[in-house]
């Protein structure tokens, strides 16, 4: 993910065109909502698992192989050598450590729906057709998101936009815990799914506000963080499973880790943070 964003992000700027990215990112969606289709079309078939999984590696394969030629230098196009020279470390303060620990957050507060919502889904209906929508649905919603946030954010307040997005998806993990059934499900997975490649470009942008040319190495580092956050979520509900609620406690806490951020953000902003791409 560190690699890809930052060649993505550059890419774009090389071809002057950077309000792209968040339509780069909506391939995101679109995977995750092609994976969840060709799934759905596989149950319906009684295709059973190990052979989705082989399906699945054939399309990525595939996929890989169309794509591959845009990684390739074109045949009138010099190679530049790059001055080797060591890049400072990141100078770490506050506002760093901010959104590092926000997009953490993320991480933490998106991965306990996206991990548990079709298992969710599944506990309150049985046909594996119904409660398999959950995915097309998060990755649609990501799709479209993809695309909206790609001119919105470019005309909004960065951080404010953060803090917006990380209060909806606060809601959306939420909403299970206060409305029972398949719908309160779908509804949250729209507002994870519609969200979560809003908090990507936001949180990457700002990232590159703070760091200038060389944020590479920041861009890393919370990437990392928010890696740690996708691993403390399951462990924390593994750990709460055997309680009659816990997996509302771990909803519960995802949600309010997410306010937390959206709130610390929202506090942060100021009007000279305005993106100007």
């Amino acid at each position: 993910m560190v690699q890809v964003s930052d060649w993505a992000l550059g890419h774009l700027l090389e071809l002057r065109r950077p309000r792209m990215n968040g339509l780069v990112f909506a391939g995101i969606g679109v995977g995750i909502a092609g994976a969840g289709l060709i799934a759905l079309g596989l149950m319906s078939a009684q295709v059973d698992s190990d052979r989705t999984w082989e399906l699945l590696g054939v399309v990525s394969i595939i996929l890989a192989a169309a794509i591959w030629s845009a990684f390739r230098k074109t045949a009138g196009e010099k190679r530049t050598p790059r001055a080797r020279s060591r890049s400072p470390r990141t100078r770490w303060n506050r506002d760093k450590i901010r959104i590092a620990l926000a997009y953490g957050a993320f991480g933490f507060g998106y991965i306990i729906p996206a991990t548990y919502l079709p298992a969710m889904a599944r506990h309150y209906v049985s046909n594996p057709i119904a409660f398999g929508w959950a995915w097309p649905v998060f990755g649609t919603a990501a799709a479209i998101s993809g695309y909206l946030v790609s001119r919105w954010l470019n005309a909004a307040n960065n951080r404010r936009g953060w803090a917006i997005a990380s209060l909806l998806m606060a809601i959306g993990v939420v909403l299970p815990v206060a409305w029972r059934g398949l719908g309160a499900i779908l509804i949250a997975a729209l507002l994870v799914g519609g969200t979560m490649l809003v908090l990507v470009t936001a949180a990457l942008r700002e990232a590159q506000i703070v760091s200038g040319k060389r944020a590479t190495d920041f861009i890393a580092a919370i990437t990392a963080v928010f890696a740690a956050g996708q691993i403390i979520g399951p462990l924390i509900v593994s750990a709460l499973a055997h309680l009659a609620y816990g997996l509302d406690a771990a909803l519960l806490a995802g949600a309010a880790v997410l306010a937390l951020a959206a709130a610390s953000l929202w506090r942060s902003a100021r009007p000279s943070e305005r993106t100007k791409t």
